[in-house]
């Protein structure tokens, strides 16, 4: 169940803990990268059929392949995907950086040259779930930005074939090739290339433990984004907020990892325990209802502050990856919002629907 706090009646170290199931996993990682710098898709294929437990032909999906995933998934889905796309390139279309010259003076000449990366690797998720999200958000700027080759490794089924959501996002977003290989292999293949998948100049794109280790090891001789952590989100909620509601956001990123974090920061004790009830209600509904539990129950907390201003000191504290600003009017408080990654405005801006 998760835990209750009322700020300043327990330690801060407590109320901002948290809890990871961490293992080392750099030795495992390192012997991965230096088998596939060495056999290239020979290990890749052996990697394939120890963790995924498919035997492949080909590491690379054909066009085929593609074409039959987009006629499976429904024609629903596809318009979802479709409008995805479209609000995506609209958002990062505005984020364009342009070349510049500075000649004010006789003689001098300073400027920036804005370049398209010409090779990116992205890694899609698609073990225990699949995330086509992942496939449009990372795919759909890179495109904007102008590069040349867009790549995606994502691991198979044990059918050998890859979750048709993905390759039916993948086609929509305009991705030019994508292997079947995952893990840190996948990592390796696109830092060093093998004789199938190309080296890529960045790799981007969440992963599990061995994923981002693989790209904290080969940041240097590639680029990378960034090296990411277990899940967040913080929702910011007062009494008159649907307890239901809040309780199902905080288990839209619950149920990714055992280790996420969801935290439900707020100004009324009444809501804090109505949340904590749906909690109980909502996570054995769930498909993924193993992992949420886990992450609520070890990293999952409810803080009840005094009020709403020093529920936004606490949200600036903890300095989440989702903040939810579930409150009537949102936008009076976004300039006292100092530390957030993404910001989710208002009641009915769930963090699924904002991303």
């Amino acid at each position: 169940m998760i835990k209750i706090y009322k700020y300043g009646e327990v330690e801060n170290d407590e109320i901002f803990s948290r809890m990871a199931d961490t293992v080392d996993v750099s030795d495992i990682v390192t012997d991965i990268i230096e088998n596939v710098k060495t056999n290239g898709d020979k290990a890749l294929f052996e990697y394939c059929e120890k963790f995924d437990k498919a035997t492949l032909t080909s590491l690379e999906v054909t066009e085929e392949e593609i074409e039959e995933a987009f006629n499976a998934v429904e024609p629903e889905f596809l318009r979802i995907l479709r409008t995805a796309e479209e609000n995506i390139r609209n958002f990062h279309g505005k984020q364009v950086r342009n070349s510049f010259i500075i000649n004010e003076k006789n003689g001098v000449v300073t400027g920036q040259k804005i370049t398209a990366i010409e090779k990116v690797g992205l890694y899609v998720p698609g073990g225990t779930a699949a995330y086509p999200s992942t496939v449009l958000m990372d795919s759909v700027p890179a495109k904007i930005a102008g590069c040349k080759e867009i790549c995606i490794v994502t691991p198979p089924s044990k059918d050998g074939k890859v979750n048709p959501v993905i390759l039916a996002a993948a086609k929509i977003a305009g991705v030019d090739r994508i292997f079947k290989v995952g893990g840190a292999q996948a990592v390796a293949a696109l830092a060093f290339g093998t004789e199938t998948v190309p080296k890529v100049d960045k790799i981007v794109g969440p992963g599990n433990a061995f994923v981002a280790e693989a790209k904290r090891q080969v940041f240097g001789m590639v680029s990378i984004d960034m090296i990411a952590g277990p899940s967040e989100i913080l929702v910011l909620a007062d009494g008159k907020s649907n307890p239901d509601f809040v309780a199902a956001d905080l288990l839209s990123q619950a149920e990714h990892d055992k280790n996420a974090s969801a935290v439900l920061v707020t100004d009324s004790m009444e809501l804090a325990e109505k949340v904590s009830a749906s909690l109980e209600k909502q996570i054995p509904m769930l498909e993924r209802a193993e992992i949420a539990r886990a992450s609520i129950d070890n990293n999952g907390k409810i803080i009840v502050a005094d009020n709403i201003m020093a529920g936004i000191d606490i949200a600036n504290e903890i300095a989440p990856e989702h903040l939810e600003l579930c409150l009537d009017n949102p936008f009076d408080y976004l300039d006292s919002i100092k530390h957030a990654g993404s910001i989710f405005m208002g009641r009915y801006c769930p963090e699924a629907l904002g991303d």
